[in-house]
């Protein structure tokens, strides 16, 4: 079983295998991952919001992001007017083998990856309806990138997804960073919030 002091660690350690960027590099305050992407140059986890003022100030470069655990007024009351404050996340966490979901008509299901990352796609007649995948880093299940097109939704899709990825990982200790949306389908499948999760970043400017 993970506890939750590890959640943050594992999930950052997942995220940046199933992104395929450099492993996470430890910091007082939590970690940071060097993403190295447009608009996505640095990416700094924090553990708590009591270093966001510090964090807002002085690693305000343009494309970086933090993402604090905490509530949502005491990370704002940190960031200075350069950064851009997202939808609450929650990090969540789940315990043994995943429901089993059974796959419903028409659709068909294929899994593709040998670790440590595996995907999932749901598709009917050709068409993509649902995807997902999940990366295994120390032991941890990190699912990512759960997705259900509009057109396919209410049809029990994302349960599909969710049991054909714990399958392919076989991690018995799993985690997520979960949308508002996700947050309820997760919950009903037994996952439990163990943070609220605060994005912000600061923007980079676009192209003429």
């Amino acid at each position: 079983m993970i506890v939750d002091v590890e959640i943050l660690a594992a999930w950052v350690r997942g995220w940046a295998v199933s992104r395929a960027a450099p492993p996470p590099i430890d910091e007082p305050d939590g970690h940071r991952v060097d993403v190295g992407l447009p608009g996505h140059r640095v990416r700094y986890l924090l553990r708590t919001p009591s270093t966001v003022a510090r964090r807002a100030r002085t690693v305000a470069a343009p494309g970086t992001w933090l993402k604090t655990c905490g509530a949502r007024d005491a990370v704002l009351a940190g960031l200075t007017p350069a950064w851009q404050a997202g939808e609450t996340e929650y990090l969540m966490a789940f315990d043994g083998a995943l429901p089993e979901a059974e796959v419903p008509a028409p659709y068909s299901v294929a899994v593709t990856g040998d670790g440590p990352v595996w995907e999932v796609a749901v598709s009917s007649g050709g068409v993509p309806a649902a995807r997902g995948s999940v990366a295994v880093a120390s032991g941890v299940a990190v699912f990512d990138r759960i997705v259900t097109e509009p057109d396919h939704r209410r049809r029990g899709l994302g349960r599909v997804v969710m049991h054909q990825l714990g399958v392919a990982a076989g991690a018995r200790s799993s985690v997520l960073l979960a949308s508002a949306a996700g947050r309820g389908l997760y919950g009903s499948l037994g996952w439990r919030v163990v943070s609220d999760v605060v994005p912000a970043h600061v923007p980079e400017g676009e192209p003429a």
